[in-house]
């Protein structure tokens, strides 16, 4: 979703002073939302099956970087009605309109009138659930005012940036009884399916460590400036200090490890770099005296977390969006008995390759992938290739949501999902703040997660 240059400074700025005193202040760890949690039933959102629907009605709030992909996916599920899309952007909302008649489609009515005009659209409009693919700062409220307007929350990742955001997150979804799903891509990519297949199968042993990683250099984002992803994320470089997107990473290797499901994360410790890329970049490609050159940024290049879990496990999650290396999600995952790697894809298991002195990899795991591919990559490949982007983790992700609504099932991830996942953020900025404490990640099942199941596709 858009903003205009005025409108994004107010906001941004408003943001920035709030977050200047993030440690203290707007994530501070304790339980700051008790009472209000005390309304809500712990654990409700957990296995959440609703109603059957023979055609699914979507609304679109953000046609930007994300939406697109979103909508270009939800139109090749059959049993999908594109109903309105939302954005200020007055060209990026006729854009969404054109893809949809260009599919032979009706078009869907715009709302363009202003930022909260998602408001009108869940007001006026009857849809099931709606695609937010919108800055960082409108998930939280775009979310909630969908799920209490009656409406399914997919929300772009992170899904929250503070833990009170968080907590609301998981509130609203307990007490609406609506899905409140990150989308959180990743976890349909065929690697990742493979690998939690093969974690099924018991193929690696008691899982003991993961890490996760999402490093990419993003530095042109930079040069977004009226418009686009970088027009407004790159004002949270300049106010904080932490991982500021831990979930395309973390959630594949917290579905191998079942997070939240038999086990959740327990406590956290987090150091950054020196920030120093985004200002040597706005140097060499901005001209003296450009905004960009102006800015002074302090979210450390590289930030590392390590963690452990209640029954013992550990992680290691990583984020770098500046300096200049080769993208890696890491997506490591050992057990007792093996080892699988990401970025290369490679592998090590006892009595199935050839030793632990080297890695089995490149061709050598075509076995792997003709024996242990997941059933839902084979059984939607094809389409995926065809139809969805990032290798065709996009399709395969919004399949599922269609065929879970259409047939009552529980979404894959859940609120818990997102709030935990993107608790990685907030809890990151306390612990680098504090020269790498430790701090507690919240249990927002509420002891509900031994007792929830892990996923299965």
């Amino acid at each position: 979703m858009s903003h205009d240059i005025t409108r994004r400074e107010v906001i941004t700025g408003a943001i920035g002073a709030a977050l200047t005193g993030v440690a203290v202040a707007q994530t501070k760890p304790g339980d700051t939302r008790k009472a209000r949690r005390l309304r809500t039933q712990p654990g409700a959102a957990y296995d959440r099956k609703t109603p059957k629907l023979d055609k699914v009605r979507f609304g679109f709030i953000g046609m930007g970087a994300r939406g697109p992909s979103h909508l270009l996916a939800a139109m090749e599920c059959e049993g999908v009605e594109i109903v309105a899309i939302c954005d200020d952007h007055l060209p990026s909302a006729n854009k969404g309109a054109k893809m949809t008649t260009d599919k032979g489609r009706p078009g869907p009515k715009l709302y363009t009138n202003g930022p909260r005009d998602y408001e009108r659209m869940l007001g006026e409009e009857k849809l099931d659930a709606v695609f937010i693919s919108t800055p960082w700062e409108w998930h939280v409220p775009q979310c909630v005012a969908a799920m209490k307007a009656g409406v399914h929350a997919l929300i772009e990742v992170p899904a929250a940036y503070t833990l009170d955001g968080c907590w609301e997150l998981v509130e609203t979804a307990e007490a609406t009884s609506r899905h409140c799903m990150m989308l959180e891509n990743v976890n349909y990519g065929r690697e990742e399916l493979l690998v939690l297949n093969m974690c099924r199968l018991g193929l690696f042993g008691e899982l003991l460590h993961g890490e996760a990683a999402y490093i990419h250099d993003l530095r042109w984002q930079m040069k977004e400036i009226d418009h686009g992803t970088g027009s407004w994320r790159t004002s949270h470089y300049c106010h904080r200090n932490g991982n500021l997107y831990p979930t395309h990473g973390l959630g594949p290797v917290a579905w191998y490890m079942d997070i939240n499901r038999g086990d959740r994360l327990d406590f956290m410790s987090s150091v950054s770099s020196p920030a120093r890329s985004r200002a040597l970049y706005a140097a060499k490609e901005f001209p003296d005296g450009h905004a960009r050159r102006k800015l002074k940024f302090v979210c450390g290049d590289l930030n590392t977390t390590i963690a452990q879990t209640v029954m013992g496990k550990t992680l290691m999650i990583q984020w770098d969006e500046q300096l200049p290396r080769p993208y890696t999600r890491h997506n490591l995952i050992q057990g007792t008995k093996g080892v699988w790697g990401g970025f290369p894809n490679r592998v090590a298991i006892e009595g199935f390759t050839k030793g632990f002195e080297e890695w089995t990899q490149g061709a050598g795991l075509k076995d792997f992938f003709e024996k242990y591919d997941h059933p839902l990559w084979k059984q939607l490949q094809a389409e995926a290739k065809k139809h969805g982007g990032h290798g065709g983790m996009d399709f395969v992700m919004v399949w599922r949501i269609v065929y879970c609504l259409r047939n009552g099932l529980p979404l894959d991830q859940d609120v818990y999902d997102a709030a935990v996942w993107s608790a990685v953020t907030p809890l990151s900025e306390i612990s680098v703040a504090n020269r790498g404490r430790s701090v507690d990640f919240p249990d927002f099942t509420r002891g509900k997660w031994k007792t929830m199941k892990p996923v299965v596709l």
